[in-house]
Order: C-alpha cells, then sequence, then structure tokens
C-alpha cells in the first residue's frame, strides 16, 4: 500500500528500527506522521525517501548534525549548494584525521602485540606489563614498546 503504512513497515522498507524512527520524530528529522481514524500512525513514500537519505548520510559517518544540514539544503532545491561542497570538504578532512589516527593506533597495538611472542604465564607477559604502564599524555602512546617480552 503505497504511501499509507504503519512504522513496522516504514522500518522493514528502510531496515531502520522502529526506535531510530521515532528518535527521528521527536529530534524533528523526520516529519509527524499524519494518524489514521484509528489513531495509528501512517507515513508515505516522503518518510520512506527522507529516512532512507539519513540512513545513507550516517553511513558515510555524517554526525546528526551534518545531517541536519544536508536535510535543510535538500528541502530548498533552488538554493545554491555551494554549502554542501563546503560539509563534504570538511567531512573529507574529517575522515582523513581519523585514518591517521587510527594508523597510529594500529602502529601502537602492532607493537603493544609484539611484546609478548610465546603463550607464558600472565604474570610475564608483556603486553599485561605494557598496559599497566603510565601512558604519555601528549602522544597517548602505549608506552616504550621495547620492554621485557614474555
Amino acid at each position: 500500500m503505497a504511501g499509507n503504512f504503519k512504522i513496522g513497515e516504514l522500518a522493514d522498507r528502510t531496515s531502520c528500527q522502529v526506535e531510530t524512527i521515532r528518535y527521528y520524530e521527536r529530534i524533528g528529522m523526520l516529519a509527524p506522521p499524519m494518524r489514521s481514524s484509528n489513531n495509528y500512525r501512517t507515513y508515505g513514500e516522503a518518510h520512506v525517501e527522507r529516512l532512507l537519505f539519513i540512513r545513507h548520510c550516517r553511513a558515510l559517518d555524517m554526525t546528526l548534525d551534518e545531517v541536519r544540514v544536508l536535510l535543510n539544503f535538500r528541502d530548498k532545491p533552488d538554493e545554491d549548494c555551494d554549502g554542501v561542497n563546503e560539509l563534504l570538504d570538511k567531512h573529507i578532512n574529517h575522515v582523513v584525521d581519523r585514518i591517521a589516527s587510527l594508523t597510529a593506533l594500529e602502529t601502537q597495538l602492532r607493537q603493544l602485540r609484539g611484546r609478548c611472542s610465546a603463550a607464558d604465564s600472565s604474570k610475564a607477559c608483556g603486553i599485561l606489563h605494557a598496559l599497566s604502564e603510565p601512558v604519555p599524555a601528549a602522544s597517548g602512546a602505549v608506552g616504550n614498546p621495547l620492554g621485557p617480552h614474555c
């Protein structure tokens, strides 16, 4: 039934949880549904399209604030889209920064893993010893990767 379905059907059509749909309604990202004669919420194709748009943005790791900005642009189709490009450029830079942080984290974890090469007692485990050391405030590093090994 196109354009007249309940929240469970909207959830199924968009692969979105009912609680999430209600949350998006509550924060104003999804328009309130119409009410049927028996007071059930009824949703239409516009809800499906908007929810799929939100889900796609979230799948790209955009914040709700970023999604809200994009929805505002989407809701005003005749306006200039420079702001969309600017938002995407900022998001790309954020992703690049996160990749660099995750790469540094991977390096730290590999160094930590290198501290224990054999199965031994937990008492002698270099990984557990390293995790007990203070973390340098500036670097967030795991500590000196050169230490006792298992």
